[in-house]
């Protein structure tokens, strides 16, 4: 099966614009959302201290790869207000994605939930991908709430999987497939 999905595409909404991140997305500011343990409580990024550098060879870990890093810019006032990523999985035809809104002035507004969709809808749409796969810590209501207003169904729980403020907390996985994939191939 051919990768449709080998050049990161721009994706817009009525309220965003979703691009390939680039070196010039590089800033203080996002790496500070990286280190912000509020804005970073239910991500693995809590447990690592980010660095321009750090940053750029997260960036650069996507390139020659059918993996996706995206910059979220708010439409309005052009202000980078978060990222999204998707590990494409070719052979199986599955992207987990992720998001971070890190810009708190943006929270609370649903620029998760129409990134996310955005994003989702893009890799489904496609055809190379046939299932969408996400998953977060079971006390992360904000997340679960997008997955759920997505559509997604959970489709398993580690039980105890992390630790959270010194609790254990379950991992909980969800996923949603492209309608009628059953119906469509690619050679």
């Amino acid at each position: 099966m051919q990768n449709n999905l080998s050049t990161t595409s721009r994706i817009e909404t009525g309220r965003l614009v979703i691009v390939p991140f680039s070196e010039e997305l590089l800033s203080e500011k996002h790496v500070s959302w990286l280190n912000d343990p509020e804005i970073v409580a239910f991500s693995e990024q809590r447990h690592r201290r980010h660095t321009l550098e750090s940053c750029r060879a997260y960036m650069n870990s996507f390139v020659g790869t059918s993996n996706h890093f995206w910059a979220i810019i708010r439409r309005a006032d052009g202000v980078h207000i978060g990222n999204t990523n998707a590990y494409v999985d070719v052979a199986n035809r599955i992207a987990d994605v992720g998001i971070l809104i890190g810009e708190r002035s943006a929270w609370g507004q649903g620029f998760g939930l129409e990134a996310w969709k955005a994003v989702c809808d893009h890799l489904l749409d496609t055809g190379c991908v046939r299932k969408i796969t996400a998953g977060t810590m079971s006390v992360n209501t904000g997340m679960i709430r997008i997955f759920e207003k997505y559509g997604m169904q959970l489709e398993g729980v580690c039980r105890k999987h992390f630790l959270c403020g010194g609790q254990e907390v379950d991992f909980v996985l969800y996923a949603k497939f492209r309608p009628n994939h059953f119906l469509q191939r690619s050679i």
